[in-house]
């Protein structure tokens, strides 16, 4: 299909309250006219970016997986954000893309932000995801991802195919470095020649940080198509594959782009 349409959700988060979260962030999209063919939600929705994964982690058959099903079948749209799963004993910032069907593909934080101690307390992933949707290909990702490009960047096969049209982060970036979230964004969006979404919280968190949103929706010539700062926001908008193919076609500067080889679970359920 020539057009997708996707829908932000820039919210505040309510601190390790995993009930309160699921409740706004129904209601939220619910009271909306109607949602978009992928619904975006935040880094770790159901808690905000907390360091205590053994008292709020959730198996995968627990109380948000089911959430996420049962409300994709209802919104019939794909759903996806991340939230901390616990597999063999070892916790995960996990983004999970859920299909209105009921059936999923996820992606594990490579990344994990030593910063705030993430290294710690989680276990990083190992391959990148990159799901399918009427014919476009998502490649998803999450917050700190954001600062190394070559996680990120296109690769192509023989054909000179591009790997993916569209790369989503999933964030709780604070406003203190916001700057680096805009830019970033658009950065990766011009590099890799393809739309770029970008969903961050609002807000503040149990440790006082402050979250000043900056959602963004970028075009692959670093054209800000969205940007929302500070406030809430339940945004909707459609991505015209004929846009992207025109650009990379009347600006080919992919073609010089260096070749190497990372990783990818390309085998991602398709809508």
């Amino acid at each position: 299909m020539s057009k997708l349409q996707f829908t932000l959700l820039q919210t505040a988060l309510f601190w390790e309250d995993k009930q309160s979260n699921l409740q706004s962030i129904e209601s939220k999209l619910k009271a909306s006219a109607g949602s978009g063919q992928v619904i975006v939600l935040p880094e770790m929705f159901t808690t905000g970016f907390s360091m205590s994964p053994s008292k709020l982690s959730e198996p995968m058959d627990g109380a948000t997986m089911q959430w996420m099903k049962r409300l994709a079948g209802e919104l019939k749209s794909v759903i996806t954000g991340s939230f901390i799963a616990e597999e063999k004993s070892n916790y995960y910032n996990r983004m999970v893309w859920m299909l209105p069907t009921g059936a999923f593909g996820y992606y594990d934080k490579k990344h994990l932000f030593g910063f705030a101690g993430e290294d710690k307390h989680y276990s990083s992933g190992y391959k990148r995801l990159i799901a399918s949707v009427n014919g476009w290909r998502i490649n998803l990702l999450v917050c700190y991802d954001l600062r190394f490009p070559v996680w990120a960047r296109q690769q192509f096969n023989d054909a000179n195919e591009f790997e993916y049209d569209v790369l989503v982060y999933v964030a709780n970036w604070p406003e203190k470095r916001s700057l680096a979230w805009k830019i970033l964004l658009q950065a990766r969006a011009i590099e890799n020649q393809c739309y770029v979404i970008g969903v961050n919280r609002v807000g503040l968190d149990g440790n006082e940080i402050n979250y000043s949103g900056n959602s963004m929706v970028i075009d692959p010539l670093g054209e800000v198509l969205y940007h929302k700062e500070d406030a809430e926001d339940l945004f909707t908008i459609t991505l015209d594959k004929q846009h992207l193919d025109e650009a990379r076609r009347k600006f080919p500067f992919w073609k010089d782009a260096d070749r190497f080889e990372l990783f990818s679970d390309n085998n991602a359920e398709s809508a």
